[in-house]
C-alpha cells in the first residue's frame, strides 16, 4: 500500500521553495501553524505532544537511515566493479604482451645493414623522453568504463563532467570528490587582497565576487548543504579565488554547484583511479612488471623476459667460444 503522505508532496514542495532558510525555516512555519491553529500543545499536554513528535521523528529516521545505507552500498558496489574491471584489463594486457614475446624468434640472423640500423634505432630511443605506463593504463581503463555505461534518456541535455568531476562555466570552475568541492574563480587582476573580495559561505548558500561590484560571480542557493566550519577560502597564485566546501553527505555526487547552474551527468563521473597499493599482491606484481618492461623498451633496453633470454645465450656463448654470434639478434 502506497504511503498516503506522497499525495501532499506537490503542496509541500511548493511551500518549501518559499523558505530561503531551508528546513529550519520550514519547521518553524509548521510549528507556528500548530501553535496558532490547533490544540497540539494544549490538547493532551506537553508530554503527549513531545511523545507524538518523537514517534514521528524516529519513524522517518529509520527510513532515512535505510536509504543512506542503500546509497552507500550502491556506491561501494559500483566502485568494486570498476576496480575488478581495471584489474581484468591489466591482466589481459600483460597476458597479450607475454604471448607476443613468446611468439618472437629467439635468434635472428641480421645483415650488416640491419645491424647498423638497429644500433641507430637504439641510440635514438635512448635520447627520447619516457612516459609513465601508469598514465596510459589509466586512460585505457577510464575509456573502457565510459563505453560500458548506458545512456539514459533522462540524462539527455546534461553536460559531461570535467576532469575534476565538476563543470567548467564562463565565470568559474568547480570540481569535486565525494567529500568536498573546490570552486575556482579567476580574478580580474593580480594583486587583489582578501579585503577586496566578498565571500559569504552559508550552510546552503554561496556568495562570492569583487567587493562593491555587482552582480557577484556566484550568489545562489547551493544544491546540497555543506559544513560551514570545515569550509575555507583563499587567494591562489595571486590570480584565483579558491573556495573549498566540505560536504555534509559524503556518499553522493553533486550534479551542479548552485541551483541555477547547468546540470552535469553524474553517471559519467569517474572516481579517483586506484593506486598501486590498492591492488592485490598478484595484480600489483603484474602491473609493476609491465611498468618496468615499458620503461626499458622506451629507453631501448631489454625487458625482464629479454634479459633472461640474453643471460641464457651469454652462458651458451661462453660454453661454445668456437661459434660466431656477431650477426645474431637476441630478443
Amino acid at each position: 500500500m502506497a504511503d498516503k503522505s506522497e499525495a501532499f508532496d506537490g503542496i509541500l514542495l511548493s511551500i518549501a521553495t518559499q523558505h530561503e532558510g531551508g528546513v529550519q525555516d520550514l519547521l518553524d512555519t509548521f510549528f507556528s501553524f500548530l501553535c496558532r491553529k490547533t490544540d497540539f500543545y494544549t490538547g493532551a499536554g506537553i508530554q503527549a505532544a513531545e511523545k507524538l513528535l518523537m514517534e514521528k521523528f524516529n519513524k522517518y529516521k529509520i527510513k532515512a537511515d535505510q536509504e543512506t545505507a542503500k546509497k552507500r552500498a550502491e556506491i561501494e558496489e559500483r566502485e568494486r566493479k570498476i576496480k575488478e574491471r581495471r584489474e581484468k584489463e591489466l591482466k589481459q594486457q600483460l597476458e597479450e604482451q607475454q604471448k607476443k614475446e613468446a611468439a618472437e624468434p629467439k635468434i635472428k640472423e641480421l645483415t650488416d645493414e640491419e645491424a647498423a640500423e638497429m644500433v641507430e634505432q637504439q641510440k635514438k630511443k635512448q635520447e627520447e623522453s619516457s612516459n609513465e605506463v601508469a598514465k596510459v593504463a589509466s586512460k585505457e581503463v577510464d575509456s573502457t568504463s565510459k563505453k560500458d555505461e548506458e545512456e539514459d534518456p533522462q540524462d539527455a541535455g546534461k553536460l559531461k563532467p570535467n576532469a575534476g568531476n565538476g563543470c567548467d562555466l564562463p565565470n568559474y570552475r568547480w570540481t569535486q570528490t565525494l567529500s568536498d568541492i573546490e570552486v575556482r574563480i579567476p580574478l580580474p587582476k593580480a594583486g587583489l587582497r582578501s579585503r577586496d573580495l566578498t565571500v559569504d559561505i552559508q550552510k546552503n548558500h554561496l556568495k562570492a565576487g569583487i567587493k562593491n561590484q555587482l552582480p557577484a560571480v556566484v550568489d545562489d542557493r547551493l544544491l546540497h548543504d555543506i559544513k560551514i566550519e570545515e569550509s575555507t577560502w583563499l587567494i591562489e597564485d595571486k590570480l584565483t579565488l579558491l573556495i573549498t566546501l566540505e560536504k555534509v553527505n559524503k556518499m553522493e555526487w553533486w550534479s551542479r554547484l548552485v541551483v541555477s547552474d547547468p546540470e552535469i551527468n553524474t553517471k559519467k563521473i569517474n572516481p579517483e583511479p586506484s593506486k598501486l597499493s590498492d591492488l592485490d599482491g598478484e595484480t600489483r606484481g603484474l602491473v609493476e612488471k609491465m611498468m618496468y618492461d615499458q620503461r626499458q623498451k622506451e629507453m631501448g633496453l631489454p625487458t625482464s623476459e629479454e634479459q633472461k633470454k640474453q643471460d641464457m645465450m651469454k652462458k651458451f656463448m661462453e660454453q661454445h667460444p668456437e661459434m660466431d654470434f656477431s650477426k645474431c639478434k637476441f630478443s
